[in-house]
């Protein structure tokens, strides 16, 4: 199978991931996928392909004679797609795209106004949704461009490399990708997620990151004898939301700017919930802004009284570019191979996180590169072909290395 061919096939399958579930993986239906991914893995000729009890598919491509003792370079992509817009009976389309807007089947329309970034791909074949889905580029496409990358390389066995691991994860979007990836069974020197964006993205910087959960607690009594005695904990989340910078939001940040996004509310006159998730690629302003909630919570306490308000704040990953720094052959090395494939190498920072970046603290530096994807998590979402193809190209060039 070709790359297309490839990716028109895993979004069939239904894997999307479950935030509310606890277990490995959180849906069943990512289980179907890995079972049919380890399948292809040992068609096209990996070694030691399984499937873990996690549901985490590995397999390998031995070293080359001669070839031994180099160090292993590994490729990593995730399975699962976004609970927050549907990835069931994805139905992708093949549009060749003459430039301006893209009509979508069910009356959708990707704007090129909105999305100036079509411009690059006039001439291409684009692959949408039918506008009521997701498509599942993230990651299907790396998983694709890996696969068809590994079987380039085992198809051309004058093509010499070291030992090259490969692993598809679970859960990767609700955030724990790398909760049980197995680094021994891995057994990389480095690794790439392939993971990203538009082609050509290169990312070892991303986010720190924080989960935080405001509970307010309420009193409730009839409205009609409600005066000076209700506290109405829906009215007090609104407050402690009306505290927080207006401007520090996604929908007023880029490039390195943090924010904190409110991605739940729920709640009545007894009870309320916020869930916030914060975020920063400074580590001193990603402390600063973990600080700032929790004296939120004070400030707001002592007006309404001890416990009405309290913070659960969790971390969730943090920046890899400390960890990346000291390996930038590997940067070096993904931008060389772009640059000799025609690809355009463009250094970026994630606003966002992957699994590299908490494998890159766990001893595996594991920057991420593009797949060529856009408009991730939402129905407008597209890829062209081309840039999938270019990205083949690229991985099987960075096989190679040394």
């Amino acid at each position: 199978m070709n790359v297309t061919e490839r990716f028109l096939k895993y979004v069939s399958f239904d894997t999307t991931s479950d935030e509310e579930s606890s277990s490995c993986p959180s849906t069943a239906s990512q289980l179907v996928l890995a079972e049919q991914l380890a399948s292809e893995l040992k068609d096209i000729g990996l070694s030691e392909v399984c499937v873990d009890e996690n549901g985490y598919v590995y397999g390998v491509i031995p070293a080359t004679s001669g070839r031994e003792s180099d160090k292993a370079i590994g490729f990593i992509a995730h399975m699962d797609t976004a609970p927050a817009v549907s990835g069931k009976d994805i139905k992708p389309a093949v549009v060749s795209y003459n430039g301006g807007d893209i009509a979508l089947a069910s009356g959708e329309c990707i704007k090129e106004s909105d999305y100036p970034s079509l411009a690059k791909y006039v001439g291409d074949d684009i692959i949408v949704t039918d506008g009521t889905t997701l498509l599942g580029a993230d990651d299907k496409a790396g998983i694709a461009e890996i696969f068809t990358a590994c079987e380039y390389i085992i198809n051309h066995p004058e093509i010499s490399h070291g030992r090259i691991p490969v692993c598809i994860t679970p859960d990767e979007e609700i955030g724990r990708g790398a909760d049980r990836f197995d680094l021994e069974r891995f057994n990389a020197d480095w690794a790439y997620t392939v993971d990203g964006g538009e082609i050509g993205e290169i990312e070892y910087e991303n986010f720190n990151a924080a989960s935080a959960k405001i509970s307010v607690r309420g009193l409730n009594i009839h409205p009609g004898s409600a005066k000076n005695k209700m506290k109405n904990a829906s009215l007090l989340a609104a407050k402690f939301i009306n505290m927080l910078p207006e401007a520090e939001t996604p929908a007023h940040t880029e490039g390195y700017e943090g924010f904190y996004h409110l991605c739940g509310f729920q709640g009545d006159e007894s009870s309320a919930m916020l869930v916030y998730i914060i975020r920063d690629h400074d580590k001193a302003k990603f402390e600063a802004r973990k600080r700032f909630i929790s004296d939120t919570v004070a400030y707001l306490n002592g007006i309404y009284g001890e416990n009405t308000f309290e913070a659960e704040i969790k971390d969730s990953y943090y920046n890899m570019r400390e960890k990346i720094i000291p390996h930038m052959h590997v940067i070096d090395n993904a931008v060389n191979a772009m640059t000799e494939c025609g690809v355009e190498p463009i250094i970026v920072p994630i606003r966002g996180g992957t699994d590299g970046a908490r494998l890159s603290f766990e001893g595996l530096p594991c920057p991420n590169l593009s797949t060529g994807g856009a408009n991730f998590h939402g129905i407008h979402e597209f890829i062209p072909i081309r840039s999938m193809e270019k990205m083949v190209e690229v991985i099987v060039k960075l096989m190679q290395n040394k």
